[in-house]
């Protein structure tokens, strides 16, 4: 039983982070469970974004390259894999083009000036609301959402509905074992909201309704815009989750919440 997790372990840390892992052949038994571990990609983050915020309560460092660093680390590991996602999202997103060509835009390699604009602003807006983020309590909130978004993102891919029938999202969602995929994330889900509150009330709290307002939104818009999700828009929930989560944990460490 434990050998047959491991297989899902190893080849969702191999699909979705830079994290050194042997590679493995795709077996259909292997992708029933991939999408159990995707969160723990984001317990990674969380860890290593902990560890370098003690590092900074512990040493003089300055907050532009605390923030800097902080915003880098979920590059690092995930290789800038669902911002991929976020931009070509973006860039079909105000494409203002029929449904059909919107598809298209997300398969396209290219990046457009639309891309480009919104991620600038987005990390604008990210590494100055992590720069506002100083306690321990605070930044292990905001660690604990990249365990969120990825729950959330993973919940979707097996209840949305695809806007296409190829591509990975489809692969995945197609060769998952719907049922227990489901449990365990919910499961992880719940552990998530507990963990959250006990950190912080208020912050949790907020954390909480950011990540299901987000979620909510990416199904509308994703259903209004292309008739479904796909991996490109996977990446983009991920994504702007976490800015927001970012963004909620800031406004609550200036008002004195967390």
């Amino acid at each position: 039983m434990i050998r047959s997790l491991i297989r899902p372990f190893i080849i969702a840390f191999s699909m979705y982070s830079k994290i050194p892992v042997p590679q493995l052949e795709w077996k259909d038994q292997d992708m029933k469970y991939v999408l159990c571990f995707f969160p723990w990609v984001g317990a990674v983050i969380g860890f290593v974004t902990i560890l370098w915020g003690m590092l900074c309560h512990s040493l003089p460092i300055g907050r532009v390259l605390y923030a800097t660093v902080g915003t880098a680390i979920p590059l690092l590991i995930t290789g800038g894999f669902h911002v991929d996602g976020f931009m070509d999202s973006m860039d079909a997103f105000h494409s203002y083009q029929s449904r059909e060509r919107k598809l298209e835009i997300l398969k396209d390699p290219h990046i457009g000036a639309f891309s480009v604009i919104q991620l600038v602003l987005y990390y604008l807006v990210y590494v100055g609301a992590y720069s506002e983020i100083n306690s321990l309590r605070a930044i292990g909130v905001v660690s604990i959402g990249f365990f969120l978004s990825r729950t959330l993102c993973g919940i979707g891919v097996v209840t949305f509905k695809n806007a296409k029938k190829e591509g990975l999202l489809y692969l995945f969602s197609s060769k998952a074992h719907e049922k227990i995929v489901k449990i365990s994330l919910y499961v992880q889900l719940l552990l998530c909201i507990v963990v959250l509150i006990i950190l912080s009330l208020w912050a949790g709290i907020g954390v909480i309704a950011g990540a299901l307002s987000v979620f909510g939104y990416y199904r509308y818009h994703c259903y209004k815009e292309f008739g479904g999700i796909t991996g490109d828009t996977s990446g983009y929930f991920v994504t702007l989750c976490e800015g927001i989560i970012v963004v909620i944990v800031a406004v609550c460490s200036l008002a004195g919440l967390v």
